[in-house]
């Protein structure tokens, strides 16, 4: 287990090292994305425009050798132009599936809550399930399939936000924030050379795994050791979320779980074969920001479900 723990490592650094050739910095976006992918979670990113989460997304599929399909959601859209429809064919006089662009690796849900609830519901359903039903035929969706949603954070104006049990259906949310001075920097010389970001190939991007490597890191992941300490430690954070004086609704046994798979995925994308406390702290923001409801007189003082996730991990004991 050890030796494919470092196989599992190698292929993530040489992943990484590809798609840092086009995005410079955002490595935690990047690790998270891994982290769903070989333990079968979506994500949700959120973030301005202009933050390289697109890019990100596409470079990750580039690296991997896999297929990835974008919908730039609106608000005039049906759930089959996400699932597809059957079209008939005058020729063979019958009906033929016209696949939507669900039907990929990594789906890129642009902007989720520009679209109304009825077309979120479509994708939501395709990430529970990891299959569509179009007429009463069931179609199941590629392997992996992962879907990544991006979500402006500042404009509200003409959105559905997404409920807490769609939310729930997360793995993950990631905030991408704006790159540091020097990566920034970086960004903008790359272009004085006319940088082309269309063409990923020409930025010197190669396929560095296949969705055999993934399923192979997928595969091992059951055999990730967790201790009976680390169970009741991921057991109670989630618990002192409910319990927590700025919180109206904690997170659920559902986080609880999520998280425990996260931190499985973090420590075998960094080589190891078990999970310590560090692997718990590191996924504990990104799984549980997004499913804890902080009372209206908190959130009016701008606490951030951040600093709930920090207090919580200060008063929960650590197990040696």
């Amino acid at each position: 287990m050890d030796d494919t723990a470092r196989t599992v490592q190698q292929l993530a650094e040489a992943v990484r090292a590809e798609v840092g050739k086009a995005v410079v910095g955002q490595a935690h976006v990047v690790d998270s994305m891994l982290v769903g992918l070989i333990t079968g979670g979506h994500i949700l990113l959120e973030g301005v425009p202009g933050t390289a989460k697109t890019l990100a997304a596409r470079s990750l599929a580039f690296a991997l050798d896999a297929s990835f399909k974008r919908i730039q959601f609106s608000p005039d859209m049906m759930p089959s132009d996400v699932v597809g429809t059957n079209v008939y064919d005058a020729a063979s006089g019958s009906f033929h599936l016209r696949p939507g662009p669900v039907f990929a690796n990594l789906v890129l849900a642009d902007e989720i809550n520009r679209t109304p609830p009825k077309t979120q519901a479509a994708l939501l359903e395709a990430m529970q399930e990891r299959q569509v039903t179009i007429d009463g035929v069931t179609h199941p969706l590629p392997v992996p399939f992962m879907v990544v949603a991006t979500q402006n954070p500042v404009e509200y104006e003409g959105t559905y936000p997404l409920p807490e049990a769609q939310l729930d259906r997360f793995q993950q949310k990631v905030v991408v924030d704006y790159p540091s001075e020097a990566e920034e920097t970086e960004v903008v010389r790359r272009h004085v050379g006319g940088m082309a970001m269309a063409d990923l190939g020409e930025l010197g991007l190669v396929r560095a795994a296949s969705a055999a490597d993934l399923s192979a890191a997928a595969a091992a992941l059951p055999g990730v050791v967790v201790d009976d300490g680390v169970v009741a430690y991921v057991t109670g954070v989630v618990r002192a979320t409910r319990e927590h004086g700025s919180v109206m609704l904690g997170a659920s046994p559902r986080a609880a779980v999520s998280l425990l798979v996260a931190a499985k995925g973090h420590a075998l994308l960094r080589g190891r074969a078990f999970v310590t406390p560090d692997d718990v702290k590191a996924m504990a923001t990104p799984c549980l920001r997004h499913r804890i409801v902080l009372r209206p007189e908190v959130e009016i003082e701008g606490v951030p479900a951040e600093a709930v996730v920090r207090d919580v991990f200060d008063r929960v004991p650590v197990p040696r």
